[in-house]
């Protein structure tokens, strides 16, 4: 499969990246707070490696067609990353490296036919397969952020920006928490998003921005400080916590 291949090599390439960024941590860094709150650089790093480990169950589930939960509970995924947070920086590292290439290997040989196969996050309606390495690619873009160690959204490829905008801003379309305004990028191609609850009239709200900036506030990466209002003057509209 040609796709899972490109998607693969981009993949790899992220990995490289957050590598890059974990293994120039100290310990004494690693255990400094991230951008996420409560959570220290390590426990992004540890959740970053359980990630690769369920989501290479979704496609062991896949190859074989038995059901192969990505974690056995919400608590179990919660008391793993807690459990492996406070690990030296190098051992983090490697955890991230050596589970993301099982993860890979994984992939690699997965059936042309098995990437159609329905799977299911802890979460959420089943999806097929192949939507799991848009998934891991996000959580390895989005988490090196996350480790606020020199990597940011500016430093997000174009392809993953263009790809992850449209889903991420569509999350957001239909939700009565959102408020109702239309996210537009500067482009071209000048693409543009509505969101907010369903069936309101035209927003009156209009945010502006470069991709990379719209996509960081609508993750909540970003205040969207440096985007452009138009319709209200008090900057950019609260938004709820992405999901």
């Amino acid at each position: 499969m040609n796709e899972a291949s490109h998607s693969l090599d981009r993949l790899a390439a992220a990995t490289d990246r957050l590598l890059a960024t974990a293994t120039a941590l100290s310990d004494a860094q690693a255990r400094e707070p991230s951008l996420l709150p409560g959570w220290t650089r390590g426990h992004v790093l540890s959740h970053v490696s359980r990630n690769a480990d369920g989501l290479r169950n979704l496609l062991i589930w896949a190859r074989t067609g038995t059901e192969t939960p990505m974690y056995a509970s919400a608590e179990s995924r919660s008391a793993d990353i807690e459990a492996g947070a406070g690990r030296p920086a190098a051992d983090l590292a490697a955890d991230v490296r050596e589970s993301a290439a099982r993860f890979a290997a994984e992939a690699a040989n997965l059936p042309g036919g098995a990437w159609a196969v329905p799977v299911r996050a802890l979460n959420g309606p089943p999806f097929p397969a192949h939507e799991v390495l848009d998934r891991r690619l996000s959580e390895t873009e989005i988490h090196n952020v996350d480790l606020a160690a020199g990597y940011a959204p500016s430093d997000w490829p174009a392809d993953f920006v263009a790809a992850a905008l449209p889903r991420v801003a569509g999350s957001f379309t239909g939700r009565n928490d959102a408020p109702c305004c239309l996210v537009r990028a500067d482009g071209p191609p000048h693409q543009q998003f509505p969101i907010g609850p369903a069936g309101t009239a035209s927003p009156p709200v209009v945010v502006r921005g470069q991709p990379a900036d719209l996509l960081a506030w609508l993750l909540g990466r970003d205040s969207g400080a440096g985007l452009r209002v138009s319709g209200q003057a008090d900057g950019v509209p609260a938004l709820p916590a992405w999901r």
